[in-house]
């Protein structure tokens, strides 16, 4: 029987000099940096001897040494650091109540966005609801009334109605239904025609703009009608959205201006120089990006407007699909009321550009206008853009209009007869 016996390790010379160096550890190697040299404990010092007891000891040797080889190194090799941490108090709050009363006396400050929201006035802006306290009564301390205006019940017919659409080369688009049903009736929202200041707005450009368009949709009366471009995404979810909200919608035609192609509508622009079956082309394409619009509205167009041997049959196409048109009003030369009129085409013509000077105390100078000559003449057609301006204070202007003897209505009060039955009418197909 072969038996291993085990001897103590003599000192070595290192490198071929006669200096004996005892036996190498590997404390340096496995000691983490930065951090003192345990104090070898007790069972340490003992471990050189254990290599002498270890065949007498038998398992209880095997034992201790596992013992001092996890004691070894408390810290296993792992490094470490030590940080401090500084405790401070945090700055003090402002009280809840105490911004709104002066968020209240600018209230026309632009909205902030819902981070930023820190008083009641904020709020008010950015949702339309509007802050009020009890008359005689200071404002809380810690919370403000906030009187919710009551939703809007008017509920729109579902679109597209199958009544009213065919499939054409771009897709479903609007047609004249049986016994002349029209999408300008089916579509339209509701009226009653009563009230002797009447007043519609159509705010365009819907679509292209996040924000504004859902600033638009949410914070403008729901009486105020909303024209889509063409050229926005997502273009059925907006329209959507606005129908459900109340908004009667319309549909902005690309048409060409005096100086295309300086000034550019876009791809499918309807032109003075292209042929009428062209022009059909490019306005079915316009008329399938999405459902349930009631008319046209001209998107630039100066000079199509303005040349009836072009515009005529485009109206009259319009026409005999059940759809009106309105003149957005900033072309002094159309001739669309005319042409309208001579083939028997429901269209009207805004009066007034609200924001044809985008400050804000033009656009309310234009508003006032527009309220005195509703009360002259008992209706009064209005147009803007979609800018979060013109939103504001539009939006800002209608809050107590009915406190004021006038009430809003949609744009297809007048394509529909009310007040302008001689140029009502439907197109022969």
């Amino acid at each position: 029987m072969l038996r291993a016996v085990s001897r103590p390790r003599r000192p070595v010379a290192a490198l071929g000099i006669g200096t004996p160096v005892s036996e190498p550890s590997d404390d340096i190697l496995t000691r983490p940096l930065g951090i003192d040299a345990p104090k070898p404990s007790r069972l340490a010092v003992l471990r050189p001897y254990v290599r002498y007891v270890a065949p007498g000891l038998g398992g209880v040797a095997v034992l201790g040494i596992g013992l001092l080889t996890l004691t070894g190194d408390p810290h296993g090799g792992e490094p470490r650091a030590v940080a401090m941490i500084a405790v401070r108090e945090s700055a003090p709050q402002a009280r809840a109540g105490a911004p709104a009363a002066a968020a209240e006396a600018q209230p026309d400050a632009p909205a902030a966005p819902p981070s930023l929201q820190s008083s009641a006035g904020d709020v008010e802006r950015a949702s339309g609801v509007t802050v009020t306290r009890p008359a005689g009564t200071a404002a809380p301390e810690e919370a403000v009334i906030i009187r919710v205006p009551a939703p809007d019940s008017t509920r729109l017919a579902a679109a597209p109605d199958p009544r009213l659409t065919e499939r054409g080369r771009h897709g479903v688009m609007p047609r004249l239904g049986e016994g002349r049903l029209r999408a300008l009736d089916a579509y339209a929202r509701p009226d009653d025609g009563s009230g002797s200041a009447r007043i519609a707005i159509l705010v365009s450009g819907i679509g292209t703009g996040q924000a504004a368009t859902a600033a638009a949709i949410a914070r403008l009366p729901p009486a105020i009608s909303l024209a889509l471009s063409p050229y926005a995404a997502d273009l059925e979810k907006t329209a959507a959205r606005a129908r459900d909200a109340g908004h009667e919608i319309l549909l902005q035609a690309p048409m060409e201006p005096f100086d295309y192609p300086d000034s550019d509508p876009g791809p499918q622009t309807l032109l003075t120089s292209s042929r009428p079956a062209e022009n059909f082309d490019r306005l079915a394409w316009a008329m399938s990006r999405f459902p349930g619009f009631v008319g046209l509205v001209n998107f630039m167009g100066g000079k199509l407007l303005s040349d009836q041997a072009s515009l005529e049959p485009i109206l009259k196409e319009i026409g005999g699909r059940g759809l009106g048109f309105v003149d957005d009003g900033a072309s002094q030369g159309s001739k669309a009321a005319a042409s309208a009129l001579k083939l028997k085409v429901p269209a009207a013509r805004a009066e007034i550009v609200l924001d044809a000077m985008a400050r804000p105390e033009a656009i309310d100078r234009e508003l006032a206008r527009l309220e005195a000559q509703a009360k002259k003449n008992g209706f009064a057609l209005a147009s803007a853009s979609a800018q979060q301006l013109s939103i504001d204070r539009i939006a800002r202007w209608a809050r107590d209009l009915e406190a004021r003897g006038i009430r809003l209505v949609p744009v297809s009060a007048a394509l529909r007869g009310q007040p302008r039955a001689a140029k009502v009418s439907v197109a022969d197909h």
